[in-house]
């Protein structure tokens, strides 16, 4: 039951705290957890995007799977017959504790963090979904908590292990494109009939539909205040809708701005301003376009940068120099005063504006490769990898988060339209104190984790 699973949590917690005071980092012992050498997986959030995640996990390692769902964990409950099934993870947790040694969450982005903090509050390593949580508070917190328990993260964007944003990063870093003070990044237009990811109601509020059978939507609401079931809602179309998701912006961030992020050190922006041409009148859906421009200072010896997110527009407007008569779908552009790069969507695939020919010859003799390759689009492998090595994988949640934080304060003006100005050091909003509300969002009873920390 739920008191018994707190109890596992307090003893979880005192067992890290001795190990923080005496100055030691608190690692649980994986090989004595399992038998066999085997890590214990268990997975939160079985369909969709979830699959993906563990079937990258050895059928016989997953012991445990929950959803909601039963429509979206049919496939994977009959594909890991020997897990044991569960629909609430509380209960999971509550009964398995001592069996499961990592856990992936893969579910909508409202519920990643209660997931994550029950499982590391166990002392358990996880691996949550892109875009990690679903408000500034939360993704503060799951920083912390990573440290506090001693656990390995990882988030799940998988542009992050690949070879193209380490080139973006050490091309940059070896001076190739010069001093880089401007970023454009474009996506394309949300597609609401046919994207599949994404649905628009015929009216706001939704209309209410019948709860189809199998879903417990108590259970996949969790934490945020309860409210009619409405189709477009589950199984797949929740992202649009920002008491559940980030939008496209919090979808896409992790894929697209993840390589000026980390080549440019980036950190947190100052101001964020949005324009917006059709906004919902009560902010509770995504508007159909938006510009999104984030300011940075400088940093050290780097200079400060402005950065655009094009959504739903025509695609920015090419410019001589860069020498191409027209821009992919979406992509992303870092601008230096002596090249200037260019990627896709995902950051996998890097080159430099320039002639055809003067590529051929740089990459004849390119800048070193100082930073370690891992296997691409394998984010799960290298978590996997970190927990029996005791080291941290790329995306993890000291990273992560920060990457998080600055899309949702530019989802925070694009959802309202206006300029923000940002204090990063104590999470506020300066000249809006009323969006403190959506910095840390209230949660329903039962759903409250994270508190101790602060």
């Amino acid at each position: 039951n739920q008191n018994s699973m707190k109890n596992l949590s307090r003893r979880s917690f005192m067992k890290t705290a001795s190990a923080s005071a005496a100055g030691l980092v608190f690692i649980p012992n994986l090989l004595s957890c399992s038998p066999n050498n085997r890590l214990n997986v268990a997975v939160i959030g079985v369909g969709g995007r979830g699959q993906a995640c563990w079937s990258q996990v050895p059928v016989e390692s997953i012991v445990a799977m929950c959803d909601v769902d039963d429509r979206m964990s049919a496939k994977g409950f009959e594909a890991c017959p020997n897990a044991k099934k569960y629909k609430d993870f509380r209960l999971m947790f509550d009964e398995m504790a001592n069996d499961i040694d990592a856990v992936i969450i893969a579910t909508p982005d409202h519920t990643h963090f209660p997931a994550a903090m029950a499982a590391m509050e166990l002392g358990k390593h996880v691996f949550v979904e892109k875009p990690l949580a679903h408000n500034i508070w939360q993704l503060r917190t799951l920083k912390k908590a990573a440290k506090h328990y001693g656990v390995v993260s990882q988030m799940g964007n998988q542009g992050h292990t690949t070879n193209g944003i380490r080139l973006v990063k050490e091309w940059y870093e070896a001076g190739v494109l010069g001093e880089v003070r401007e970023v454009i990044a474009w996506q394309g237009k949300i597609d609401f009939e046919k994207d599949g990811y994404f649905g628009k109601p015929t009216s706001f509020p939704p209309q209410t539909h019948k709860i189809p059978e199998g879903l417990d939507w108590n259970l996949w609401q969790g934490p945020v205040a309860e409210r009619p079931f409405n189709k477009l809602y589950a199984p797949r179309t929740w992202r649009g809708f920002y008491d559940y998701g980030n939008g496209k912006l919090g979808d896409w961030c992790c894929h697209t701005l993840d390589a000026p992020f980390w080549a440019l050190d980036l950190g947190l922006p100052h101001t964020v301003d949005a324009m917006i041409t059709d906004p919902v009148p009560d902010h509770s859906f995504v508007a159909e376009e938006s510009l999104v421009t984030w300011q940075f200072a400088a940093r050290g010896s780097k200079a400060p940068v402005t950065m655009k997110w094009y959504e739903g527009f025509e695609k920015p407007a090419v410019r001589p120099e860069w020498g191409v008569d027209e821009l992919p779908g979406s992509g992303m552009i870092m601008i230096g005063d002596k090249k200037t790069l260019i990627t896709g969507g995902r950051p996998n695939d890097a080159r430099l504006l320039v002639p055809e020919e003067e590529m051929k010859e740089f990459l004849k003799n390119p800048p070193a490769q100082t930073i370690p390759r891992v296997e691409e689009e394998k984010p799960v492998q290298e978590w996997l990898e970190a927990i029996r090595n005791e080291t941290l994988p790329g995306s993890n949640f000291d990273y992560s988060a920060s990457l998080m934080e600055m899309a949702q304060v530019g989802v925070l003006a694009q959802r309202f339209g206006r300029r923000l100005d940002y204090d990063a050091e104590n999470m506020k909003v300066t000249n809006r104190p009323e969006l403190d509300h959506y910095i840390k969002e209230p949660v329903r009873e039962g759903w409250g984790y994270g508190e101790n920390l602060w």
